[in-house]
């Protein structure tokens, strides 16, 4: 049986106008609290020749689906088979459509203008967008193109500071969940709504704060069979190349992850000051510990599980890419393999090939 998996690449186009066409996790190291190196690997243009030289896990294959698109975020999959794309630079989110369903998109509208749109899901043919403050509600067309107006149904959303992309998924229990990072890279929040996971009551919009201490979990998703929440959470910079460790979180209601004080498995921040009223060690006691770590600085964004098929119950992490870390991690797409009690237990790559010794071509981040 073959596979389709649809996966979205930023390859930091500027200034081009659309076009289309037909490893293991690692153990906790030693907090050393080195300055971080910056180290931004160098852009590579986007080309057929680049992209040919992609590797996939064996039984896969890679095939460009659509070029040009500028800076690209988010997906969401239509019912008829749409690929939305939200542009938070652009400020807009695009429809693709490949009516021949050979796996290339021919043709590309525009179907929303929201400055700064990141997250993007759908529920009773209405499409949900978010920003760093709002959430907007656009009733579905026949043709999957949205509604000129849009109803607002959240516009008081923490100001993101350092982090303001927002993603949100409905749950297995009809609930709205939303992603909301820290302000700033290492602060003790005033706003006990960032560096969370909020849970919404789509009917009443009231909002319930789930989960606590979650520096920026971008990507999460419920597992298959236990219906259980996963996320992987984006650690702290400027403390050395290899700590924090990115982290896979089993995100539970009431859970604390730890942030700013403790990272993966209750590890102290040693930089920080004690809270207020505690122990950087006591408070780590009383968070949860992360299921698997992989190299600092990677930047998980997209994280998904394969919720049917022979894949099922494994999921994909898109590593969007160091920035800051003398010797560049992530670039890349890894398999995060469960076992059939629904636990994390590794890692494996899944496709690579962007980063090119210290140059890139491409920034994965979705699928």
């Amino acid at each position: 049986m073959k596979t389709k998996l649809l996966l979205l690449l930023i390859f930091a186009l500027s200034a081009i106008s659309p076009k289309m066409f037909g490893q293991k996790g690692i153990p906790p190291r030693e907090n050393t609290m080195k300055t971080t190196i910056t180290n931004f690997p160098a852009h590579m243009e986007y080309s057929s020749k680049l992209a040919s030289g992609l590797k996939t896990a064996p039984g896969w294959t890679v095939t460009p689906a659509a070029v040009g698109l500028g800076k690209p975020r988010m997906l969401y999959l239509g019912k008829q088979g749409q690929l939305y794309v939200t542009r938070r630079d652009a400020g807009d989110v695009l429809m693709l459509t490949d009516a021949d369903k050979d796996g290339k998109f021919e043709n590309m509208i525009r179907v929303a203008d929201f400055p700064g749109v990141h997250g993007i899901t759908s529920k009773d043919n209405f499409m949900y967008l978010c920003n760093n403050n709002k959430v907007l509600r656009y009733a579905l067309n026949e043709d999957g193109t949205l509604a000129k107006a849009a109803d607002t149904l959240i516009k008081d959303l923490p100001s993101g500071g350092q982090h303001a992309n927002r993603t949100m998924d409905f749950g297995p229990d009809g609930k709205l969940y939303i992603s909301v990072g820290s302000v700033c890279n290492d602060c003790k929040e005033s706003d006990k709504e960032t560096a969370a996971m909020l849970q919404v009551d789509p009917k009443t919009l009231k909002r319930t704060l789930y989960a606590s201490g979650l520096r920026n979990t971008i990507g999460f998703d419920w597992h298959p069979g236990s219906g259980e929440m996963w996320g992987l959470d984006n650690g702290g910079d400027t403390k050395g190349d290899e700590w924090p460790p990115e982290e896979l979180n089993h995100i539970v209601m009431g859970g604390n992850y730890g942030f700013p004080f403790a990272y993966g498995k209750k590890e102290v921040d040693k930089s920080r000051e004690d809270p207020i009223g505690n122990t950087k060690e006591g408070w780590a006691k009383l968070t949860q510990p992360s299921v698997l770590e992989f190299p600092a600085h990677s930047a998980p964004i997209a994280f998904a599980f394969f919720d049917k098929g022979p894949n099922k119950g494994d999921a994909l992490i898109c590593w969007h890419g160091s920035w800051n870390r003398e010797n560049p991690s992530g670039y890349k797409v890894q398999r995060i393999n469960f076992d059939n009690k629904g636990n994390a237990v590794g890692s494996e790559d899944f496709l690579n090939g962007f980063l090119i010794g210290n140059e890139r071509f491409g920034r994965p981040a979705e699928l």
